[in-house]
């Protein structure tokens, strides 16, 4: 049996066994959320509603009191946008086709309703009721409240306040409302996840919660270029992200060995160098149509797409596609194997700016989100000189796009553009020198998106028994990726400095959706909460429990996730 075989029947086996239990205990009518102590468990036909400061990431207030309400069959969602207060005015067409404001409020409002239809299809199949979603008003039932003048709850920012009469979601813009739904989940019974009718009930604890970011960049990447993922493969991958409130996808598109993008200017970069991956399967790519296709998915689920092209190294796909674009003329063969640092675009060639430009300006057509990552890393062969040459006239092609630039941590041994975000993927072994130029750089300016390998990396292994991923940068368990302060990660780069954390899933050994939710979980939920929780919040001990409970709901949802030793799962 192959280890990638003998690793996805392990980690299936444990699922099986798992979901077995969970039905024996279901059947027993004592199926819980969290670990609760002998004394405190609920009794047959009963389910203790879960603490509000029981989920992740942890809330950043939690007011607890009260009875709490419950989901019935007579629970409706309603829905309300408060923007007749703030916009007195009726709206108009606007000079340059603006939206006045009674056109914004409309959006607003569909926008609320459709949050609202999505939080039904949650809970109608485990629940069997109908909730119906209305703009009636009343004071009962699920309420989702638009309110733009609760400033002081930011655009991600919400509260939640449970009671008898209802359970009252509220926040200054949709996407906070969206995260408030993501809380009401997990406050709800495991089973609630579930595409069948399960026992209730379906309580939820009283009290008031009130929750907004620490970082505003909180994300996750997937590498497509190593292995292709389907667009129904990274949809599935953007849900689990959003559970956890994590609103950044990185999708690496380029690389070695696969370009995963249509480009209508260079068509053969697809259709040739997307056409195979590492150990020579099929490959594959997105076509325009595809990508947008995600992009609207990602920004139904507040998740931005951040699409990266990877250079001047990490390029054989693209040079292997076009051989003008090698400075020899000479195109190399397509490459299935892992090594890195072998391929690097030509400085000198002109050609390769046009290259750069066209793809740069398609791809930024393709993506309304803020940023276009531009790589940088491991181009070892490629010149300092060079390298600098080519991404000083990378950088502003994409500045001309209106997009800030993202690039890996190496871009500040260039000349880092004002705005630009540098990814930094250090860890133990990082020389100081590499490190101080990082330092220096987000002092002067750039902002800084944290995944240091060694506590960030998903495809890093577990233990050094773990049948997938690599090990180049240390052994990662969950502990390890949980424990560490991104405030306080780099010396000398000061919080305000720091945008937000990243965890990259780089797949040389990932093939399928059954890998990528045995690597990514149950780390990916720690570094969601290192990006969105305040630093007072950070605590092992409370977080392994928090995180226990998250394991019957990862089950429920299919994530067939690592069942680390380091945490106390329910059985």
């Amino acid at each position: 049996m192959s280890p990638m075989v003998e690793a996805r029947a392990r980690h299936r086996l444990g699922t099986s066994r798992l979901l077995g239990s969970l039905l024996l205990v279901a059947a027993a009518g004592l199926c819980t959320v969290g670990v609760l102590p002998a004394s405190a468990q609920p009794g047959p036909g009963t389910r203790a509603a879960t603490p509000l400061d029981s989920i992740v990431p942890a809330p950043a207030s939690v007011t607890p009191g009260g009875t709490g309400y419950e989901i019935t069959e007579g629970t409706g969602i309603r829905v309300h946008t408060d923007t007749g207060k703030h916009h007195k005015t009726k709206g108009h067409k606007g000079r340059g086709g603006h939206k006045g404001h009674a056109d914004g409020d409309a959006d607003a409002a569909r926008e609320v309703e459709r949050i609202a239809d999505y939080l039904a299809g949650v809970l109608r199949p485990s629940t069997g009721f109908p909730l119906p979603v209305t703009g009636a008003a009343g004071d009962d039932g699920i309420r989702l409240e638009l309110v733009p003048g609760e400033t002081g709850l930011g655009t991600e920012g919400y509260r939640l306040a449970s009671d008898a009469h209802a359970v009252t979601i509220t926040a200054a813009a949709p996407g906070g409302l969206f995260h408030g739904v993501q809380t009401l989940r997990q406050l709800l019974p495991a089973a609630v996840e579930e595409s069948t009718v399960q026992p209730g009930p379906w309580r939820i604890a009283g009290g008031t919660l009130e929750d907004s970011p620490r970082f505003a960049y909180r994300g996750a990447m997937l590498d497509v270029s190593r292995h292709f993922f389907s667009v129904d493969q990274v949809k599935r991958f953007i849900d689990e992200l959003a559970l956890y409130k994590i609103n950044e996808l990185h999708l690496h598109l380029s690389d070695d060995q696969g370009w995963r993008i249509a480009v209508d200017s260079w068509p053969r970069l697809a259709t040739y160098g997307g056409s195979t991956e590492v150990g020579g399967g099929k490959g594959g790519y997105y076509t325009k149509a595809q990508y947008t296709d995600l992009v609207a998915y990602a920004a139904s689920r507040y998740v931005e797409v951040v699409p990266e092209i990877d250079m001047p190294g990490h390029t054989n796909a693209a040079l292997a596609s076009y051989a003008e674009l090698n400075c020899d003329g000479v195109a190399p063969p397509l490459y299935t194997g892992t090594e890195v640092g072998f391929s690097s675009l030509c400085a000198p060639k002109q050609v390769t700016y046009d290259f750069l430009s066209d793809v740069l300006s398609e791809l930024a057509a393709l993506t309304p989100g803020r940023y276009l990552h531009i790589g940088g890393d491991e181009a070892h062969s490629t010149s300092h000189d060079d390298y600098v040459s080519l991404m000083d006239r990378a950088q502003p092609m994409v500045t001309a796009h209106g997009k800030t630039v993202l690039a890996w941590h190496q871009l500040t041994g260039a000349h880092p553009v004002p705005g630009a975000v540098a990814q930094y993927w250090g860890y133990d072994a990082t020389g100081a020198q590499e490190r101080q130029q990082v330092v220096d750089a987000a002092r002067n300016g750039t902002r800084i998106v944290l995944s240091p390998a060694d506590r960030a990396y998903l495809d890093m292994k577990y233990t050094q028994d773990t049948p997938l991923g690599q090990d180049w940068a240390g052994l990662v368990e969950v502990r390890r990726s949980y424990d560490w302060d991104p405030g306080t990660y780099l010396a000398g780069v000061p919080e305000d400095a720091v945008l937000g954390v990243e965890a990259p899933l780089w797949t040389e050994t990932i093939t399928d959706s059954a890998d990528i939710d045995y690597m990514a979980f149950p780390r990916l939920p720690g570094i969601a909460e290192l990006g969105w929780s305040p630093a007072s919040t950070h605590d092992w001990e409370g977080y392994r429990a928090r995180l226990a409970a998250q394991g019957p709901r990862m089950t429920a949802l299919g994530i067939d996730f690592y069942r680390s030793p380091q945490v106390d799962w329910p059985e």
